[in-house]
């Protein structure tokens, strides 16, 4: 070696193992690269794919999950089949012997339950929606409301799992963490996965791997904007703490940091660098993305009561659009409460009154702002509820059993079809009788709208590669406008 190197400036001489590593790790990215069809490494803050597999439709999306189940032959499926059947046993030759879950599997009786609001074709396209979602009637020609979603789960912490990972287990990534890992950020200040709950929401709860970065690295996890005066917990400086002190801390901090890397390379390391940077730059720009108060008065009248309250499902409506607006690539509203085993009458209205006029506010707004081309809108729970009663029948109130086979959502903007009633249930509700819509399906609809094949967008781990869609999922062409 020092042979081959006489007469060379030694300044340019690299220490043996300071090159091995470099090399190693400089094919080892090549290597990764050629795997995803890349054309070089890109940087710890940026997306792991350098080129999208196609033209995308969307650059964001907003999804609005209503956790706990909505009811959708109440407000989605109209079968006028079980008003004249009410209280009538579900025939064993629907049922075909299907499990139910043990809530109503021992029941002696299951007597069909026929809605009690009133179904009305609206818009040009005709799509019949329940007289509980008034408002979104009113974006009837935007929306594709898919009627023939199924899963496997049964139970609603598998259920909601499975519908934001792509599996019933816990420990996988959620749609957002793939979308970060595949694609970064498109701002520099904020980050890339934000996640709103509506306070004050009894009913299932809310866990933190329903927007978690599971084995992916922890910089994707989505980040939980709270209401009140910390959106975000921990950003703020500490007293006796200002920005220029913080600053200082932060370059001595990459500097123990970058000696750390020199002698073992550590993407958990890299991670590290990356989150304590964005919290710096959030520290300015989270302030006036969360102050409400600079929108107009009828801002505020379009998404409805409750809009002027932080932390309620209306304002959080707003709070996602002005994120939108910023650059944020996913986000992600959690309202909860939508499991009526009982007192569907009173629960189901309710939880409309809540949400109907904020969701239909935020595809209006995003319309009116030129973002609802590019802004993938979601609205959907993590499975159906039964056409017969759970417990008894009462003439003023019912309740509805959690049912895999077959629910509704709707999607708006964002590359989808409007205007489109897709798939169909039979008469019953009970069973899929065309186009049947599998959550890795959805899956993969989602990420062919972002540009991305769901085939290739791949995470090696425990000597396995995964994917949000596992080895399923096939794009639903037919809603793709």
């Amino acid at each position: 070696m020092k042979r081959l190197c006489t007469g060379l400036d030694s300044s340019l001489l690299m220490p043996r193992r300071q090159i091995l590593q470099s090399f190693g790790a400089g094919l080892g990215a090549i290597a990764l690269a050629d795997m995803l069809g890349q054309a070089s490494p890109v940087r710890a803050d940026q997306g792991i794919l350098n080129a999208l597999h196609h033209a995308p439709k969307a650059k964001r999306i907003i999804y609005l999950y209503q956790s706990g189940a909505p009811s959708q032959l109440d407000l989605f499926d109209h079968k006028p089949l079980l008003n004249e059947k009410h209280g009538e046993q579900l025939p064993e030759s629907v049922r075909k012997g299907q499990r139910l879950t043990g809530m109503s599997g021992n029941q002696s009786s299951l007597p069909l339950a026929g809605s009690p609001y009133k179904f009305t074709p609206h818009g040009q396209s005709g799509i019949e929606l329940s007289e509980l979602l008034p408002h979104t009637a009113k974006i009837a020609d935007e929306l594709c409301v898919i009627r023939s979603m199924y899963t496997e789960a049964i139970n609603h912490g598998p259920g909601t799992t499975f519908m934001q990972t792509g599996s019933q287990f816990p420990g996988r990534p959620t749609i957002g963490a793939w979308l970060d890992y595949g694609l970064g950020s498109e701002n520099d200040n904020l980050p890339a996965f934000v996640v709103m709950t509506t306070k004050n929401k009894g009913g299932q709860p809310l866990v933190a791997r329903y927007w978690g970065n599971g084995f992916l690295p922890s910089q994707h996890q989505g980040v939980r904007f709270r209401s009140g005066d910390d959106p975000v917990l921990y950003l703020s400086n500490p007293p006796g703490l200002d920005t220029n002190s913080k600053r200082r801390m932060l370059d001595a901090l990459h500097d123990l940091h970058a000696a750390q890397l020199e002698k073992h390379s550590s993407p958990e390391v890299e991670t590290r660098i990356a989150q304590h940077e964005l919290s710096f730059r959030m520290q300015a720009a989270i302030p006036e993305a969360t102050d409400l108060s600079s929108e107009p008065d009828h801002v505020f009248d379009l998404y409805g009561p409750g809009s002027r309250d932080p932390g309620t499902y209306a304002a959080n409506c707003i709070q996602a659009r002005r994120l939108a607006e910023r650059g944020v690539r996913f986000i992600q509203l959690f309202h909860q409460d939508w499991d009526h085993h009982g007192n569907l009458p009173s629960g189901l209205p309710s939880e409309c009154q809540q949400t109907d006029q904020a969701s239909a506010a935020l595809v209006t707004d995003l319309r009116q702002r030129g973002l609802l081309d590019d802004t993938l809108v979601i609205w959907g729970g993590e499975f159906g509820r039964t056409n017969y009663c759970q417990g008894e029948l009462k003439p003023n109130n019912f309740g509805r059993d959690h049912h895999p086979r077959c629910f509704s959502l709707w999607m708006a903007g964002g590359g989808i079809k409007a205007g489109l009633a897709y798939g169909k249930t039979d008469d019953y509700g009970y069973n899929i009788i065309e186009n049947p819509v599998h959550i890795h399906d959805l899956h993969a609809t989602i990420l062919h709208l972002m540009g991305i094949d769901h085939e290739r967008l791949t995470y090696k781990y425990q000597g396995r590669r995964f994917r949000l869609t596992d080895v399923h999922g096939n794009v639903v062409k037919d809603i793709l406008a």
